[in-house]
């Protein structure tokens, strides 16, 4: 046992992508649900930080925070579904937040990065993607 903790080899790579995804889309679908439950109080004092209205900047953060975060969390199209999430990181990074320190733009930088390595390490065994499309290659 202490040879797995000390070795440098994965414990469970699955075990780690189902993680990652539930604590990741969990987190994306409670953020993006509070966006969509306060939607009006939320257009009232959401910015345009891309130049295509607040109305539809925010309509595309609920899609990307609440419904892309479902379809990571169960592992469905989950390379896919992660690449709203990421945009709309740094889109929040990169200009929303672009003249805020650092500390107040953390957030967003963190959430970017783990998207990536989600996009990266895709969705696991523990997905509706592996139940689908890995059925179908051996058919």
């Amino acid at each position: 046992m202490t040879n797995r903790i000390l070795s440098a080899r994965p414990l469970h790579t699955d075990l780690a992508a189902l993680s990652l995804r539930l604590i990741l889309g969990g987190l994306f679908v409670r953020i993006g649900y509070n966006k969509l439950a306060a939607y009006d109080e939320m257009l009232a004092m959401f910015g345009d930080p891309i130049g295509i209205g607040s109305e539809l900047s925010l309509i595309l953060v609920i899609f990307a925070e609440f419904f892309c975060a479902i379809l990571v969390t169960v592992g469905f199209l989950t390379r896919l579904s992660v690449i709203p999430i990421t945009i709309t990181m740094m889109v929040a990074f990169f200009v929303a937040h672009e003249k805020d320190a650092f500390d107040m733009k953390q957030l967003p930088l963190v959430f970017m990065l783990l998207t990536i390595v989600v996009f990266i390490l895709g969705a696991g065994t523990y997905s509706l993607d592996a139940l689908i499309f890995d059925r179908r290659k051996a058919d």
